[in-house]
């Protein structure tokens, strides 16, 4: 077995994409058993674990990752992952994997796939609700698939706006109020917020959302009143009811499950699609093991390895 350390570096954004985009065609073709994750609660955050069986990669395994909210205080990132690989023939423990970078990018790559499919016109403006390290992840993540123009910024730290702004480079970038980051062609949320930021009247027709910060139940950051606006794409039907940007506003009987359009899969294999051009549309992201299992593919291809004998 094998401990692959520094499995960030050198990784082609581009091929993270594609190989996450294949993984949500292998979904939408139900060709993957992947069970919705399983949360357990601790004082101060949680950690999930997340198990998946990708056949057209011959690659099994499961990610156990925490999501610690109060953690950059501390010094530590507020999400760090461990990726384990199984061989498919034996259940040999094949591989441990630092997959704490690994899951920033493989979640940008899923907002970059939703962009690809959904975005209203060829050059955007970027709308970023949050700017942790998940925003630079998506942006970085949607610039390889579709031109950026300009990005607004929100935080609700004005002083984390203003410090993301700089680190930009090649588009404009600048810190807004909230209604103008909003007034995009493509917005994405990615706070940790359990109360709704985004209200519909500051949503014009046609604008694409990656929701990308609801991962667990309890957490929102879109007004209810938006998802009945607008036709909304799941990455996993199971975990977006049970923990999506949809979970409260089902719990709440302010949405209803059978109002979902669709998974990400059906719209990539071509099943589903935007209907017209001033639809608005949300991509509810709660995060995949299948696109833990790509990622880790190409991972380990890079990532310097330490033998760990086993048994």
């Amino acid at each position: 077995m094998k401990y692959y350390i520094g499995t960030d570096k050198g990784l082609d954004l581009k091929q993270v994409n594609r190989a996450v985009e294949e993984a949500f065609a292998d979904h939408g073709k139900n060709l993957v058993q992947m069970p919705p994750k399983l949360y357990v609660t601790l004082p101060q955050g949680d950690f999930r674990t997340m198990p998946a069986y990708l056949p057209s990669l011959g690659i099994a395994g499961v990610k156990i990752v925490n999501v610690h909210p109060n953690n950059p205080a501390r010094g530590l990132p507020t999400v760090m992952a461990l990726t384990i690989l199984l061989d498919i023939a034996t259940g040999k423990p094949e591989a441990i994997i630092n997959a704490t970078q690994l899951t920033d990018m493989r979640t940008g790559a899923a907002g970059a796939v939703a962009s690809k499919y959904f975005a209203p016109k060829k050059e955007v403006v970027l709308g970023l609700i949050g700017t942790g390290r998940q925003a630079q992840a998506q942006v970085a993540a949607i610039a390889q698939e579709i031109t950026i123009k300009e990005i607004c910024v929100w935080s609700r730290n004005p002083v984390h706006a203003d410090r993301f702004s700089p680190g930009i480079t090649g588009i404009e970038c600048h810190s807004t109020t909230i209604e103008r980051a909003c007034d995009c062609d493509i917005l994405v949320t990615t706070t940790p917020s359990r109360q709704p930021l985004v209200m519909s009247e500051w949503v014009h027709e046609g604008t694409h959302i990656n929701a990308i910060g609801a991962d667990a139940p309890g957490k929102e950051e879109l007004d209810p009143a938006l998802l009945n606006r607008a036709s909304v794409f799941v990455d996993d039907m199971a975990q977006a009811v049970h923990s999506g940007e949809i979970n409260v506003p089902i719990q709440k009987g302010l949405y209803k499950k059978e109002n979902i359009s669709g998974t990400l899969g059906e719209v990539v294999i071509g099943k589903k699609r935007r209907a017209r051009p001033d639809e608005i549309t949300i991509f509810d992201s709660t995060g995949l093991a299948i696109q833990d299992l790509a990622i880790a593919k190409i991972a380990m291809m890079h990532g310097t390895a330490i033998v760990l004998p086993f048994p």
